[in-house]
């Protein structure tokens, strides 16, 4: 597809054209308009000559003003709704600024929505907003885990505890079989890609997801976080949507800011570990079975979870410092330091960031440039925690089935192996690995930069018409090295990459370069129009147009032979054989590039502050779809009645009470490029594989169709206000790799399938002022979802997924996507316990799996209690989801009484069962767990102290507690645990596999204002 880029001819002659200042005939008034109470900026405020005057101006997004006014003029009245009038007198000034006091806060508080921002109170989508004082605290090492919990409707599940961990995050449930359900992310007005992250190689011990893309971003840079969750507010963003929006803004300078600096603790430890024997447990239980003791005692007495796990301690650092300037400037800059060590051992997060927001206006306001800029340096160390190791595991599943009997070193100081060594000290055999042994001798980082910048030009063409040029360039490079010692216990197979053989690790080592390398440039274009009438009547209009490009390049090399036998040097070229190759394929990662161009609009008009009606419609253009479908549109319209604002409503209850109404369109199109072609894929030996899918010129979007209503309303003179919001979204055309019947020329094309998903359900949110005085006060926040997901008109196709890991497993799986049943529903056989023999027992027989329920919760709460007493303050995070299962691969493949004949061991309860040593542990509801739980996520205490100094200017100190407690019945060592296995490419939700540990953490922290 042809695509044009407009910056050159747009983005310069428009600023130069209309920079050049006007000749006004009246006095011209310049200021702005800040709350009263925390000087933050008041957008939409009306100042007007006197009060129900004619004319007059409204506030920009930084409370700006502009007005021209008769030499008469002696004052100008600001108006708001929700804060008081005032009315300041003008005294031959040029410049007039007004402070307001607000009524009720909470429908003035000001929410960014796409391109811009409103009032709550203006809002007709559904768009939530937390600010720093909502963000969850303590260790953060990325953006979601600052609202985990916190919003209705929006789930995060952490993919493990390891630091910098993934994460899945579903908006209003989840909507697409093979396409992404991640949230669009932007940040200061720049869509991200959210790659630049390797998974890890397999060698052996299975495949290790990559880190979370967003860890490059510094948490306490981060200001506002908003989700766009109805399609009514997310389809301003289009082809990409579908599963909503995060708008992340960063920190920006104000006058008087001065200098902020942080500083953080941090102690963590397991929350739960595994109930393992001990020795003389195991060797008791291994007589119990019928097998012989001391064939499998080897002296030794070792916890091996004890072996791999610690007790981390963690810092950050934080040093901000900004100011506005008298000629229209403004300024922030920070740098970050964190240093995050995970509680398995040799596993960490280290970040280092560097931002700068800046602005600065010119020729009466009439020209303003914003710049955000930022550099991060993160640097991860990984353990070989993996997600499809075979029987004898990874590190976890080693630790946890290695037979406690055994030593950490052998008689002669080298690491235990119960296979023995060679004479040339190599070990010899393919199981049981010794854990120390995973650990320190292999060694796996990655070392990522990444530049995310944004350059924005406002011009005001004249009285309420602005242009705005955006450019935005988000690069990532990244190196992740993976070595392997060539003593290193227990990887003795080869590997086949592309039909080229490579030799096994022990023995001769391994050097794995895994290079990822993204480039996205943003360039748009909007024009911005808003009007207000002295009847409370406002129009404001967006136009705009925006392209994008994205680049990916990845790359492995990968080599084998040490240059000294037996001895590993960390050096890439000290190895003797080097192969470089194209990571596609091989581990998730491809190279790729593809457009987006698009043109959108906005409009939205305010009759009398009462009735509010948006409009929106983008159109869309994408290079990854087919030729015959490359553009598609997105409408949506949304209508709020403010129902308090009627004669008729009653008085004295309501301060506010408003419905809304909306309905729009929204798309996906995440999923692979180049998939309407056929590709095909050349080996190493010359040889060239079937093409990887057919050509489909007719490939396209996914569309959601979403519908929904919401009531707002504040009581009790805005100490209580509240949400209820009803959403049902349904998605279409979707995006699935489908096998093709032989004898076609390839296995499988990319389609669009027939039937959708569905996803509907109630959100509420409450926020209760419960007491408000000068020494003593209480907040409560809570929130909650009800939330169903189906697939309807799916036909008798059923598409399998779940990979379930373990002995004697071999092609076994759990989930399946089939028509009336929510997505990754699990389908396996019935179990009803044991037998007098110790048996398992199949009512419907060991073949005949059924459907039994899904990972998706179907009710997600949150509550917050907020307590201050003179300078203390306390607050207490509590979280709980129900209605949903896990299933415990790890239980399945480690944890049934046959292992101990085998010399592994496993949990006390396993232990005590009567089961028969012979029974097999088959894929079943033996292992499907309900994973309902209630959490106290997080607990924070603090000390404000009453700093009078003109040095200091604000000191505060806190302890905050994380992941405190946690009631389930779920067996496992956390419910909220989403290990990845897809197959062929499917996803897969809910299943455990030796994922790792999620800790408990307490952190000391200290805020400082100078």
């Amino acid at each position: 597809m042809q695509f044009k880029h407009l910056l050159n001819v747009c983005f310069f002659a428009v600023m130069l054209f209309f920079s050049m200042p006007s000749i006004a005939q009246n006095k011209v008034i310049t200021g702005k308009v800040t709350d009263k109470k925390d000087g933050s900026p008041l957008i939409g405020v009306s100042v007007v000559t006197a009060v129900g005057a004619s004319g007059g101006a409204i506030t920009n997004t930084d409370g700006a003003y502009r007005i021209s006014v008769p030499a008469s003029v002696t004052s100008l009245t600001f108006t708001y709704v929700g804060y008081n009038n005032v009315t300041v007198p003008i005294g031959g000034q040029s410049t007039v600024n007004a402070s307001l006091e607000s009524i009720s806060k909470a429908l003035n508080e000001v929410v960014v929505i796409g391109y811009g921002s409103q009032r709550v109170k203006d809002a007709t989508g559904s768009v939530a907003s937390l600010s720093t004082k909502d963000f969850n605290k303590g260790v953060i090492a990325t953006p979601e885990q600052l609202l985990q919990g916190r919003i209705a409707g929006v789930q995060v599940t952490p993919a493990s505890g390891e630091p910098g961990a993934g994460a899945t995050i579903n908006i209003r449930g989840a909507s697409s079989i093979r396409a992404g359900t991640a949230p669009l992310y932007v940040v200061d007005g720049v869509p991200l890609d959210n790659g630049g992250t390797a998974g890890g190689f397999d060698s052996g011990a299975g495949m290790s997801a990559a880190r979370n893309p967003l860890a490059f971003i510094n948490p306490a840079d981060i200001e506002n976080i908003s989700i766009l969750k109805d399609a009514s507010a997310s389809a301003i963003y289009g082809s990409r949507g579908a599963n909503g929006v995060i708008l992340i803004t960063t920190r920006k300078g104000r006058k008087g800011q001065g200098i902020q600096f942080s500083a953080n603790t941090s102690v963590s430890s397991a929350a739960k570990r595994y109930d393992l024997l001990g020795r003389e447990q195991f060797l008791a239980a291994v007589t119990s079975v019928g097998a012989d003791a001391a064939a499998v005692d080897f002296k030794g007495n070792t916890d091996w979870q004890k072996e791999i796990l610690r007790t981390a301690v963690s810092q950050n650092y934080t040093l901000g410092f900004g100011g506005a300037s008298n000629t229209g400037g403004t300024y922030r800059a920070s740098f970050g330091y964190d240093n995050q060590n995970g509680i398995v051992k040799n596993t960490s997060l280290k970040r280092i960031s560097a931002r700068i927001n800046a602005s600065q206006s010119l020729f009466g306001d009439r020209l303003k440039f914003d710049l955000q800029s930022s550099y991060s340096n993160v640097k991860d160390q990984f353990a070989p925690i993996t997600n499809n190791a075979g029987f004898n595991g990874s590190l976890i599943g080693s630790a946890i089935q290695l037979n406690p009997t055994a030593p950490v070193y052998d008689d002669q100081g080298r690491l235990f192996n119960l296979n023995g060594y060679e004479d040339n000290g190599i070990p010899k055999g393919n199981s049981f690995r010794n854990p120390v042994s995973l650990l320190t001798q292999l060694d796996d980082r990655d070392n990522i930069n990444r530049y995310l910048n944004n350059l924005t030009a406002t011009v005001r063409l004249f009285q309420g018409l602005t242009y705005k040029g955006n450019f935005g360039a988000d690069i990532s490079r990244g190196l992740r090295k993976t070595f392997y010692d060539p003593k290193i216990i227990g990887f003795t197979d080869a590997t086949n990459i592309r039909e080229f053989n490579i030799p096994s690790a022990t023995g001769n080592g391994r050097a794995i370069l895994v290079h990822t390398e993204l480039t996205n440039f943003t360039t748009e274009h909007t024009l911005n129009y808003e009007k207000k009438w002295n009847n409370n009547s406002s129009i404001t209009a967006l136009l705009g147009y925006s392209y994008q490009t994205f680049k990916h390049f990845d790359r492995a090399d990968i080599a084998w032979g040490t240059s000294t036998f037996g001895v590993l040097k960390k050096d890439y070229n000290d190895f003797k054989n080097h192969l470089a190759y194209p990571v596609g394929n091989i581990n998730g990662l491809d190279s790729s590039r593809y457009q987006l161009q698009s043109y959108f609009a906005r409009v939205q008009y305010s009759y009398k502050d009462r009735y509010i009606l948006t409009g929106t419609i983008r159109r869309d253009g994408s290079s990854r779809f087919g030729k015959n479908n490359q553009y598609a549109n997105f409408p949506a319209l949304a209508a709020k009645w403010r129902i308090s604002g009627e004669d008729f409503a009653p008085k004295g209850i309501f301060d506010d009470l408003s419905l809304r109404l909306n309905y729009g369109q929204t798309g996906n199109q995440d999923y692979p490029s180049y998939a309407s072609i056929a590709l095909r894929q050349l080996n190493y030996l010359g040889t060239s594989n079937p093409p990887q899918n057919a050509d489909n010129p007719d490939l396209k979007w996914e569309t959601q169709t979403a519908y929904g209503a919401g009531i707002d309303f504040t009581i009790l003179n805005g100490r209580l206000t509240g949400t209820i919001d009803y959403f049902n979204k349904s998605q279409k055309d979707i995006l699935f790799f489908q096998d093709i019947a032989a004898p076609a020329a390839t296995a499988r094309f990319w389609t669009n399938l027939p039937g959708n998903v569905r996803n509907k359900g109630v959100e509420v949110g409450l926020n209760f002022q419960a007491i408000q005085g000068s020494v003593f006060s209480w907040d409560i926040s809570y929130n909650m979802t009800f939330i169903k997901n189906r697939i309807e008109n799916f036909g008798n196709r059923n598409v399998i997924t779940g990979n379930i890991d373990g002995q004697g497993l071999s092609g076994a799986y759990a989930q399946f996507f089939g028509n009336n049943y929510p997505l990754y529903s699990f389908n396996v056989p019935n179990y009803s316990g044991l037998d007098a023999n110790g048996f398992g027992i199949y009512p419907q027989g060991i073949d005949v799996s059924t459907p039994q329920g899904s990972p998706l919760p179907k009710f997600t709460a949150g509550l917050t209690n907020s307590f201050t007493y003179k300078n203390f303050s306390l607050s207490f995070f509590l979280t709980g989801a129900t209605g949903f299962y896990l299933y415990n691969n790890t239980a399945n493949a480690f944890f049934y009484k046959g292992n101990l004949v085998s010399g592994r061991n496993v949990t006390k309860e396993v232990a005590a069962t009567n089961e028969n040593p012979l029974n097999s542990a088959e894929v079943s509801t033996r292992f499907l767990e309900k994973g309902d739980f209630l959490r106290l996520s997080n607990a924070t205490v603090g000390y404000t102290f009453p700093v009078k100094g003109k040095t200091i200017k604000s000191l505060r100190v806190s302890l905050t507690g994380q992941n405190i407690f946690l009631i389930t019945s779920y067996s496992g060592l956390d419910p909220e645990v989403n290990t990845d296995k897809q197959r062929d490419n499917v996803p897969s939700r809910g299943i455990d596999y030796t994922p790792y540990p999620k800790a408990r953490t307490f952190t000391l922290g200290l805020n400082a204002g100078f």
